[in-house]
């Protein structure tokens, strides 16, 4: 038997809210970093371009995820939609990586050149807003997080963060190169925020490969999903144990053993009460268990160990 997770229009409208404020800031400071790039010449000023306007295309595609992934199931759809912020995570990706290869090719260039900025405060004045306004975005999105824990807004956070460091790098570089005459800063900040970003790219690939591959839960999750499973004293066994993750939905399933004489009343009974417990610890997963007399087990390998004997 089955339950099926609530509808959370509150969680999607919360996503789409952390989307639009991302494609707004970063619209402002493509707009601001453009004009201080063009008037500095510095590569770290352009590499943070690169990063803003990735940043704001990465937005648009956050937003178009969570908002397919809003979507209620349907007919084609039986699980949700759920897996469309993965893959907008897994595109978000791809583009950091080229944006982190293409500075650092050019930052290489530039390192060989000898090239120098030309001015520095703008660049600088330029970097202080980006970060102003980057804190007050993480900071709606960390709300965000805290209610929907959304992959998609998880990653364009990453960026935000990155972007951070990415500021402060290019104040240091702009200060280093102009004001104390220290040639090559301003590329090798450049080469340092490429390597950044290559490592975040690395880093916000992970959970939405895992969601896209159907990994099992953390051990510690699953771990304290089996606790709750085994305090119904009915239940003789649990095997076949089986979990996943679609955007911000949980899916589990697995195999009960119970009394072999009992009714099928008696055990709907049992699976009830093992549902309401679990919806009490885990709100909004999706539940479905099969029920077997005990003994009976169908699968071989790990799938017929007694997860329950295991703790």
């Amino acid at each position: 038997m089955s339950t099926a997770a609530p509808a959370m229009p509150q969680a999607a409208a919360l996503n789409r809210s952390a989307a639009y404020a991302s494609i707004s800031m970063a619209t402002l400071l493509v707009l601001l970093k453009g004009w201080a790039a063009w008037t500095t010449g510095s590569t770290a000023m352009l590499g943070s371009l690169a990063d803003t306007v990735l940043d704001l295309v990465s937005s648009v595609a956050t937003l178009a995820g969570v908002w397919v992934a809003g979507l209620p199931d349907d007919r084609h759809h039986r699980f949700g939609h759920g897996k469309a912020e993965a893959l907008s995570a897994v595109f978000q990706v791809v583009l950091i990586a080229i944006s982190a290869l293409t500075l650092a090719v050019h930052s290489g260039q530039q390192l060989l050149s000898g090239q120098r900025v030309g001015s520095a405060e703008g660049g600088i004045v330029v970097s202080f807003i980006a970060i102003a306004g980057t804190l007050a975005l993480l900071a709606w999105q960390r709300h965000v997080l805290s209610r929907t824990a959304s992959v998609a807004i998880a990653t364009d956070h990453m960026h935000y963060q990155a972007d951070l460091a990415v500021n402060l790098a290019v104040i240091a570089a702009l200060a280093l190169d102009h004001y104390l005459g220290v040639r090559g800063a301003d590329p090798l900040f450049g080469l340092g925020i490429a390597a950044w970003l290559g490592w975040g790219a690395w880093r916000a690939s992970q959970e939405a490969i895992f969601q896209l591959m159907d990994r099992e839960w953390p051990e510690d999750k699953k771990a304290r999903f089996i606790e709750v499973l085994g305090r119904h004293p009915e239940l003789r066994g649990v095997h076949d144990l089986r979990t996943r993750t679609s955007g911000n939905r949980d899916f589990v399933q697995f195999h009960v053993w119970v009394d072999g004489a009992m009714s099928v009343a008696a055990a709907h009974r049992v699976m009830d009460e093992i549902e309401a417990k679990l919806l009490a610890e885990f709100p909004g997963i999706e539940i479905l268990i099969h029920p077997d007399p005990e003994g009976l087990v169908d699968e071989k390998g790990f799938a017929a160990e007694d997860v329950l004997a295991a703790e």
